[in-house]
């Protein structure tokens, strides 16, 4: 459902909340959308999680209540909406109404976040084969020019391998890979999101899709990529298959790209989410870096943790990494650092990736000598690691 046009404004002043109220409909109607798959969640009373999606070319807030999207007035100055909340529904019919309600206990918040991001999530290659598939058709041309606009901030945001060769570049990737969109906005409340993060671009991209017809779905991938669970292991993630499947222009690939790239791009925000809601349950970080490749796009997976140190002793570090690069297939690695010494383990999925790896050892232990570390081990197998864990607590908890 798409309600358009809805005011938003302060209730009572002594009462802190606010109220929505669609007064138009756009792309479906409320008593479609009601009597659809989700008609079982909007009952009155009903309490759902919210978050705002971006600003329309019009000034309109863009919020995702729900599996469903309205637009309202920006709140005024002194009413600011967090990037979670949730809602109460008051009331259905032509003019539903939502009230904004307080935040649940931590731990009901997480389980509800989680089940709703869960089922939607789907790796980033889907979306940037999608976008790749795009531009090579006239059909970009014609989009208007804020669709056009958020397609090329999202193409901003991506790293090169250049980019990320040095400590300071990883570093520039891992901090504007989306994770720490809303702390950074926090902390500077007046500032705007960052043109090159990750996040930021796949909200403007969703908002500028709002308004594009819907037209007839075309093959959706399946949602069968792992999503990024805190012990299930890094996994190395392929690229899709999209940016061939249509080589040449067809009459309607509006209607085959267009819907493919807003459910592709609702199922990257739901999967860099739910890294997001996890990342409080374990030490260690796992981020997913987009990177520009050769004749594609490649996705980066960082694991990295902290180590235990006792009193007295070096700080370590273990940085893990995934990626399948079409060169050399799925390769994993893992370096664990304490002072300065370094132990670095590599595994390939296909033995002649595993040859050209070793070939360039020579070369690395110079290098890794010159910057003044100690190098303890230096390997490569043929197989790939096994993850420690099927499942994460917080999935499971969610799950429940």
């Amino acid at each position: 459902m798409h309600p358009a046009n809805a005011p938003l404004g302060m209730a009572r002043p002594h009462r802190s909340r606010l109220i929505i109220q669609p007064t138009s409909l756009a792309a479906l109607t409320w008593a479609g959308a009601a009597s659809g798959a989700g008609a079982e969640a909007w009952r009155i009373g009903s309490v759902l999680s919210a978050r705002p999606l971006g600003t329309t070319p019009q000034g309109l807030l863009v919020l995702q209540i729900g599996a469903l999207t309205v637009e309202t007035d920006t709140p005024g100055a002194g009413a600011r909406l967090p990037a979670q909340f949730q809602v109460r529904v008051l009331s259905l019919g032509a003019q539903p109404q939502f009230e904004v309600v307080g935040p649940a206990s931590a731990g009901q918040a997480l389980g509800r976040a989680l089940r709703e991001r869960l089922p939607q999530q789907n790796g980033y290659a889907p979306l940037l084969a999608t976008v790749a598939a795009l531009a090579q058709r006239p059909l970009l041309r014609v989009l208007p020019a804020y669709v056009r606009t958020a397609l090329a901030q999202l193409e901003q945001s991506l790293r090169t391998p250049a980019e990320i060769a040095d400590a300071d570049g990883l570093r520039q990737a891992v901090l504007r890979s989306g994770l720490f969109l809303e702390a950074d906005l926090l902390a500077t409340p007046d500032a705007q999101p960052v043109e090159d993060d990750w996040k930021a671009a796949l909200l403007r991209l969703a908002a500028s899709l709002q308004d594009l017809p819907r037209g007839t779905p075309g093959a959706r991938v399946p949602a069968d990529t792992p999503p990024p669970l805190q012990q299930r292991g890094l996994q190395a993630q392929p690229r899709a298959p999209l940016a061939t499947e249509w080589p040449e222009a067809r009459p309607d690939d509006a209607a085959r790209l267009l819907p493919q790239l807003r459910d592709a791009t609702h199922a990257a925000l739901a999967r860099l989410e739910v890294t997001q809601l996890e990342a409080g349950a374990l030490p260690a970080r796992l981020v997913e870096i987009p990177l520009q490749g050769t004749r594609g796009h490649d996705i980066l997976q960082l694991r990295i943790e902290p180590g235990a140190a006792d009193a007295g002793e070096d700080a370590a570090w273990t940085l893990g990494f995934a990626i399948d690069l079409p060169a050399l297939g799925p390769l994993h690695g893992e370096l664990q650092l304490r002072g300065l010494r370094l132990a670095v383990r590599l595994w390939a999925q296909h033995a002649p990736a595993v040859e050209r790896l070793e070939r360039r050892f020579a070369a690395l232990r110079e290098r890794l000598a010159g910057s003044g570390l100690l190098l303890d081990q230096l390997s490569c197998q043929h197989g790939l690691p096994q993850p420690p864990g099927p499942y994460s607590q917080v999935l499971l908890k969610a799950t429940a």
